[in-house]
């Protein structure tokens, strides 16, 4: 099984391949940032190590229904999702996939927010 350390430095990998993507830490998890809005967190919640990433709401139960994911607390209403690190064998293929879909709908909801905020600041350029 792989440390922590292994991981981290393996989601970092896939996190900072992406366009724009940060690393910051919140409340002391790595976090991955694109436009500032969080895409994928490695953290630990009632001992238990896991990768948070957001998925589609509509899609969401269909990830709770796998033993592996559990709703991420306090921002799962939102359609995050947390896959327990030490529930099976991890699948990087996956993981990598998972990573991706959820910085597109980060990236999406920021540049929407972005248009949204010009419109607003010069409605005569619509």
């Amino acid at each position: 099984m792989l440390s922590e350390a292994q991981i981290l430095e393996l989601l970092r990998k896939i996190c900072c391949d992406l366009l724009g993507s940060t690393e910051t830490a919140t409340f002391g998890h790595p976090t991955f940032q694109v436009n500032g809005k969080t895409f994928s967190v490695l953290e630990e919640y009632k001992s238990e190590l896991g990768i948070c990433v957001k998925v589609e709401k509509e899609l969401q139960g269909i990830f709770l229904d796998d033993p592996r994911f559990f709703r991420t607390p306090y921002i799962g209403k939102h359609g995050w999702v947390t896959l327990k690190v030490c529930a099976a064998p991890l699948n990087w293929t996956e993981i990598k996939a998972l990573v991706h879909g959820s910085y597109r709908l980060v990236a999406a909801t920021g540049s929407r927010s972005k248009e949204a905020t010009k419109r607003k600041q010069n409605p005569s350029a619509i």
